[in-house]
């Protein structure tokens, strides 16, 4: 059956991308017109502009577009949204972000002590972990999935954890960097590391391990998140294999196998990124970590 039944509001979330448009203009007018109000400020180059929209678009992709009614349906689209969101969206984000705008946030009374706790790279790379873990115990899943509050909140605290624990790896700011060269290789691949257990009691396990993805009660409580009531309530449906032709053991294993596989990806190209720029460093060149190497004009 097709996901058409659900409506254009939950397939395409017209608020959600009516957000996105007012945060992106908002970005704008602070890197241009409102710029000359932060200390020591400077135009934002292209290069983080682009950085910028890349990841409004894809917030938009893994959070508003049909990826994420998929998401409840297709365990493999859940984990996929997640990888989007957590691995790639956030260093996106934090380089897009210039210089100047962190220094004004971290200069904010209460902020800069509890922004450099937390982005103290062991215990970032933990906290991240840990709570992905925990998300993924079968009933800690179960019950985030079907609570509105809980699952938006638990979502926002594990972005949120993600940004601090590439925030190590990726910062711009010299006075915040923690790592060097050989500590950032470490870091990635102990990020490698505490991910592996989760995507392996997923990839392995034996019988599919989510009721929310079983279980027809369950399922049709999953998708009042994102689905308007209005449009359930003329529907009979039986579970989520109406929509997805996946027998749900491998739909559950699908799903372990991208987490992993586009975890490695990134990784594998944060590393790469990072012995160019080494090389480049050690040749009298700069020594900022980005993930497109390149240089940009400014924008004015």
């Amino acid at each position: 059956m097709s996901i058409d039944i659900f409506g254009f509001r939950a397939l395409w979330s017209p608020f959600y991308f009516t957000a996105l448009v007012l945060i992106t203009v908002g970005y704008f007018m602070m890197v241009t017109k409102f710029r000359d109000r932060f200390q020591n400020s400077s135009p934002v180059s292209l290069k983080q502009v682009i950085y910028f929209l890349l990841a409004m678009v894809l917030l938009y992709v893994v959070k508003g577009s049909p990826i994420d009614l998929l998401s409840h349906i297709m365990f493999s689209a859940h984990m996929f949204q997640m990888a989007l969101l957590y691995l790639v969206i956030p260093p996106l984000f934090i380089i897009a972000i210039p210089k100047w705008v962190w220094r004004f946030v971290l200069e904010v009374r209460g902020v800069k002590s509890l922004f450099h706790f937390f982005t103290k790279p062991l215990f970032a790379l933990m906290l991240f972990n840990i709570l992905f873990s925990l998300y993924h115990i079968p009933l800690v899943f179960d019950f985030i999935k079907t609570g509105m509050l809980v699952h938006a909140g638990y979502t926002v605290i594990l972005f949120t954890t993600a940004v601090l624990m590439w925030f190590p790896l990726v910062n711009q700011l010299p006075e915040h960097e923690s790592l060097s060269g050989v500590k950032k290789v470490a870091y990635i691949f102990g990020s490698g590391i505490l991910m592996t257990p989760a995507c392996a009691l997923i990839i392995f396990a034996d019988s599919p391990m989510y009721d929310t993805f079983t279980n027809a009660e369950s399922w049709a409580s999953a998708m009042e998140l994102c689905v308007p009531a209005t449009a359930l309530s003329g529907l009979t449906l039986s579970g989520p294999e109406m929509f997805n032709g996946l027998p749900l053991l491998e739909d559950q294993q699908l799903g372990g196998v991208l987490m992993k596989v586009i975890q490695e990806i990134v990784l594998g190209y944060v590393l790469g990124v990072i012995f160019f720029e080494w090389f480049k460093k050690e040749n009298g060149g700069g020594s900022e970590i980005d993930p497109i190497p390149s240089e940009f004009q400014t924008v004015k």
